[in-house]
């Protein structure tokens, strides 16, 4: 049996690129890495995006610091993998300025003549630019990750619904304060439980109800000499 070979530190002149190279040395002589694809790490980056945030709330600089690391971690890792895909590779470099083009894009404010003065002005203009990058989307749910927790998918579908005027009647005297919505949340998953519901799932489901109302509002209406 040969012997293995031999370790190095990581090279670069940036800890970016160390950083590049360590997960590259470690593709080549971790046996539990090189089993590793994208499907695979998925956990993790949820994992590691829960304590990232987890940090972000509660967490001091060297937490906020580690956390950050692992999230970054994750990119670098699933960059390395696509590397050695046979028919179509990307690296971290490709990853960088892909990211780098589209916030670009999005800030002509910074990077074009495009006036933003104004906090609303910085939103407009962003709205704008992603509006022309998924032009070619044929619905406004296009591209929401159904994988998102209820909550979140519930944010993000009604945000794309209700400029086309559908979504539930908004309360006025719904709470306007973190901490009390917080518990109102709170008291709605408690009746679940003790009613025997998943809110997950129910959440969910409300979720797909509005998702076919929206793609409903999207269709086309068939105009009486149509057929």
């Amino acid at each position: 049996m040969g012997s293995p070979s031999v370790s190095s530190e990581p090279v670069g002149d940036t800890s970016a690129e160390r950083l590049v190279d360590a997960m590259r040395q470690i593709r080549d002589r971790c046996v539990w890495t090189q089993g590793i694809d994208h499907e695979m790490l998925v956990p993790y980056l949820i994992e590691e995006s829960y304590e990232l945030v987890e940090a972000v709330e509660a967490g001091t600089r060297d937490e906020l610091v580690e956390e950050l690391g692992d999230v970054l971690w994750q990119v670098v890792f699933h960059a390395e993998i696509a590397s050695r895909d046979a028919d179509a590779p990307f690296d971290f470099d490709d990853v960088a300025e892909a990211v780098t083009r589209k916030m670009v894009h999005r800030h002509p404010h910074v990077f074009g003549d495009e006036a933003a003065p104004t906090p609303e002005d910085v939103v407009r203009v962003w709205n704008a630019a992603k509006a022309e990058e998924k032009a070619k989307r044929s619905s406004a749910l296009e591209g929401i990750p159904q994988g998102m927790p209820s909550l979140a998918l519930a944010d993000k579908v009604l945000g794309r619904a209700v400029p086309l005027g559908v979504g539930p009647t908004v309360d006025a005297d719904v709470v306007d304060d973190e901490d009390a919505l917080g518990e109102q949340l709170l008291a709605v998953v408690a009746a679940a439980r003790a009613n025997g519901l998943d809110a997950e799932r129910a959440l969910r489901g409300a979720v797909r109800r509005l998702s076919a109302r929206v793609q409903d509002a999207e269709r086309p209406v068939a105009s009486p000499t149509d057929g």
